[in-house]
């Protein structure tokens, strides 16, 4: 059992790894410390260590950072009175995401966005700590609050997690994050201690990202004294970490060190209290091999959540941020008025609607579990908690009805806690606890445990007290009905009092879908995963499909487990709305109306200075389309209409991004990607005109245009000493893919172009292009005169190899080369002005060509 009051004491200045290189007698190190007084420190400083730098922390009026220092050093600023702590500087931190997947079904985050469509982060701020944002990212447009201009962009793993948290979806919809209308607000992982309090009031920031870790660190250093602090001192802040991929790995220090698989968290920030670690699953909810494990340094439950991260915990730290900022608005929206809520209420009604994966309640791998989005909104939006104040030995008790046939009862305790000294061997400050008692003064059951022993690691979770963790979570199976009372007491309470939050649950028996939606669609002969919630004994049913209008049900599978909460359904190919069921006895469970359809991309036809043509493909059973626009930040219907085509009139000023959606018996079903009218790759009408050959014997043009809806007649011109002459017209234009071929076309140069005409009469004209013919035994070389030091281009038969050999006025060989190219550069660089003969020999055999060359001043 851990002793009262270690997290007061710390068991010595150094950091462990300060102090394993000191051992060492290594090379001086760059250190960080935290010191009672700023100014007396630099003054003792200058008296006992004159030649040591000594540098501000930026954020950190108390943390300056010194060196390099050297073991003499060290041990003056491990005696000295005004040092508190010696640790590491900033460590060169990574992104921690490997694979390049995302799924917002996994963890209910599309069931919210279909059930609670008003939230979706709007008037809330999350900031990702790490690499530059792309400010250019059309997913974050009119959202970003402070990504300059001109930022140089180190790589896309920020913009990724920016898109996860809060895409707004305007590229098309795998685009859209959880919270898809928060403001985006960008920091730096150079520093690896928090940002300002004000800054991060400034910007209006509730929530802030960390995809990113170190190597394994296993103490409680500055940066996670730091963030408990932040936290205290901005309590409506919450703190997202990913656990990080070490997962296999060993921690080379610290209680736990050598042992393969176990608490190997990447970073000492990630063993702040009142932040929230996440580690990774795949689609099914299984922990990945590579995502870091528990326990904290002092055996405390580390990761709290696991969620969807395929692979890398980069992305499920994103997804729980923006489930955070959705649990912050409901609240706001509803019981706040206005306000947010503490970031304790914020983490208990995470973790207490978590879905329990792996091990049963509690362990060191998933935590409490699997995110469950709807479930943390649905806690606050349904008043499901209570919030009090403690001082010691004081306690609060919250009575709570249970209804007759419930299946379980879940309460979490969570509370901000204050930080810690530095390297404390403990990090609980204030230790509270909760007991629940039952109907007749039956229990009191006691949270979920873990032993934080080395040897215990992986023993199931027992009821007792738990004076290591700042959250604690009690569950029952079957609850008798009655009244329940939820008891929080003062433990311990050295720095009260002590605000808390506490999150509960009563679950009925019953099946709830979350996919498939009516915001997303289910894609013809595809795969999909249909997931539902299960509360009740494991139980058969039949699952059943049927599209909209049809009465008879068609059978998908006779036997599905419920408890599995997943289904693989092969969906047919088809287009139209649809609805599944299970039959389960004879209680059915329909789920939402949905749509099959494939996502609709919009073709840009031409876009000419007057207007511009979209088109798409037909939608089986579609009576409509809507079109939609690129707002100032998210798409917005534009046109409603039943043709597969739209003119755009530039004088509308709709800007440059499409989308389309069909719609079915009446219902818009999910949008296609977006296309941008500026980057389609076609102009008015033509989509490239280019010649066959560059360099040619017979010259031959290619026109591709982008549609030909009236389009009334396209020449091929050729420059002519008067200008450009027409020399080959169609009319009608049947095909988007024509073939010139100019049999007039003189030796030499040649230069042609593209007017087209509409049934309205507006012409327009292609790029003109260029095609250097070359007869038969013919050589051009261009340009005559050349400039000193110009190239020269040489132009022979087509597929004949050349030997070409320069001479001087006198007859000497300047120069000699191989053209075996159809258009060929000789340098002139070194050539004196003058004239010169350059003559070319087939290699296989031929005439020689002689052509004067003038090199001019």
């Amino acid at each position: 059992m851990p002793l009262r009051g270690l997290a007061q004491k710390a068991t010595s200045k150094l950091a462990p790894t300060v102090a394993a290189a000191a051992r060492r007698e290594a090379p001086g190190q760059a250190v960080r410390v935290r010191v009672h007084d700023a100014a007396a420190f630099r003054r003792w400083a200058a008296q006992q260590t004159p030649a040591l730098s000594v540098q501000p922390s930026p954020n950190a009026a108390q943390i300056l950072t010194l060196g390099p220092v050297s073991a003499q050093q060290l041990a003056a600023l491990s005696a000295s009175p005004l040092v508190e702590f010696v640790d590491v500087p900033n460590r060169q931190a990574h992104d921690e995401r490997l694979l390049n997947s995302a799924d917002l079904t996994v963890n209910s985050l599309v069931a919210v966005q279909q059930r609670y469509p008003t939230l979706a982060g709007q008037g809330l701020t999350v900031s990702v700590k790490e690499n530059p944002l792309d400010p250019t990212d059309l997913d974050f447009r009119g959202r970003l609050l402070n990504t300059p201009a001109g930022t140089v962009i180190q790589s896309a793993h920020a913009s990724t997690m920016a898109t996860l948290i809060a895409g707004g979806g305007n590229s098309g919809p795998a685009g859209r994050g959880a919270a898809p209308q928060a403001r985006i607000a960008s920091s730096s992982y150079a520093n690896l201690l928090p940002d300002a309090n004000a800054d991060l009031v400034q910007q209006g920031v509730s929530v802030q990202n960390h995809s990113y870790g170190t190597g394994i660190e296993n103490y409680y250093g500055l940066e996670a004294l730091g963030y408990d602090q932040q936290a205290r001192q901005l309590p409506t802040l919450l703190h997202v970490f990913s656990s990080g991929n070490s997962g296999a790995s060993a921690s080379t220090s610290g209680l736990y060190q050598g042992l393969a698989g176990v608490a190997n968290l990447t970073g000492q920030f990630k063993m702040s209290k009142n932040s929230l670690s996440v580690g990774a699953t795949d689609a099914l909810g299984q922990v990945a091999v590579l995502s870091s494990r528990g326990p904290a340094y002092d055996g405390r439950l580390k990761p709290e959540l696991v969620a969807y991260g395929d692979a890398g915990s980069s992305d499920a730290s994103a997804l729980v941020s923006g489930a955070a900022l959705l649990v912050q608005q409901a609240y706001r929206d509803g019981p706040g008025s206005g306000s947010l809520p503490p970031s304790a209420l914020v983490r208990a009604a995470l973790l207490n609607s978590a879905d329990d994966v792996g091990r049963p309640e509690v362990d060191f791998v998933s935590g409490f579990g699997q995110l469950n989005a709807l479930g943390a909104v649905r806690t606050v939006r349904e008043g499901r908690y209570q919030q009090g104040t403690l001082g010691q030995d004081q306690e609060q008790v919250f009575q709570l009805t249970v209804p007759p046939g419930a299946l379980r009862l879940k309460v979490t305790l969570a509370w901000t806690d204050p930080e810690a000294a530095a390297n404390a061997p403990q990090a609980l400050v204030n230790d509270l606890d909760l007991a629940v008692l039952g109907p007749g003064s039956t229990g009191p059951w006691l949270p979920w445990s873990l032993s934080p022993h080395p040897d215990s690691l992986t023993q199931p979770a027992r009821r007792r007290a738990d004076h290591l963790n700042p959250t604690e979570q009690v569950t029952l199976a079957l609850p008798a009905a009655g009244t329940y009372q939820l008891r929080v007491r003062g433990y311990r309470v050295p720095s009260g009092p002590q605000a808390f939050s506490l999150a509960y649950e009563v679950a009925a028996p019953g099946l709830e879908w979350l996919t498939p939606s009516t915001v997303r669609n289910v894609r013809p002969a595809q795969t999909t995963l249909l997931r539902w919630t299960w509360a009740g004994p494991a139980t058969l049913g039949r699952l059943e499909y049927r599209p909209v209008g049809r009465v008879a049900w068609r059978t998908v599978a006779t036997q599905v487990d419920l408890a599995q909460r997943t289904y693989a359904w092969s969906a047919p190919d088809t287009t139209t709305l649809a609805q599944l069921r299970y039959v389960v006895g004879g209680q059915v469970y329909p789920s939402d109306t949905f749509a099959l359809a494939r996502p609709l991309p919009v073709r840009i036809g031409y876009v000419c200075p007057d207007e511009a043509l979209l088109s798409w493909p037909a939608t089986p059973g579609a009576t409509q389309y809507q079109v939609y626009r690129l707002g100032a930040t998210a798409p917005e219907p534009f046109q409603l209409t039943a043709d597969t085509a739209l003119l755009v009139a530039t004088s509308q000023q709709a800007g440059p991004y499409f989308a389309v959606a069909p719609v079915l018996r009446g219902k818009v079903a999910e949008r296609g990607p977006t296309s941008n009218l500026a980057e389609a790759g076609v102009g008015c009408y033509i989509q490239s005109f280019l010649p066959q050959l560059p360099v040619t014997d017979t010259a031959r043009l290619v026109l591709a245009l982008g549609s030909l809806y009236r389009l009334r007649a396209v020449q091929l011109q050729r420059l002519g000493p008067s200008g450009f002459v027409t020399i080959q017209t169609l009319s009608p234009v049947t095909q988007l893919r024509a073939v010139f071929t100019d049999l007039e076309a003189a030796p030499g140069l040649n230069q042609y172009r593209v007017l087209g005409q509409d049934d309205a009469g507006r012409t327009f004209y292609s790029a003109t292009e260029a095609v250097q013919l070359v007869r038969r035994n013919e050589l051009l070389v261009f340009p005559v005169p050349a400039a000193s030091g110009q190239d020269l281009q040489v132009a022979g038969e087509p597929n004949v190899p050349l030997r070409l050999r320069l001479y001087d006025a006198l007859g000497r060989l300047l120069r000699e080369a191989t053209a075996d190219g159809a258009l060929n550069t000789l340098p002139t660089a070194g050539l004196r002005p003058g004239v010169y003969l350059l003559r070319a020999t087939p290699t296989t055999g031929g005439a020689t060509l002689t052509r004067r060359i003038v090199i001019a001043e």
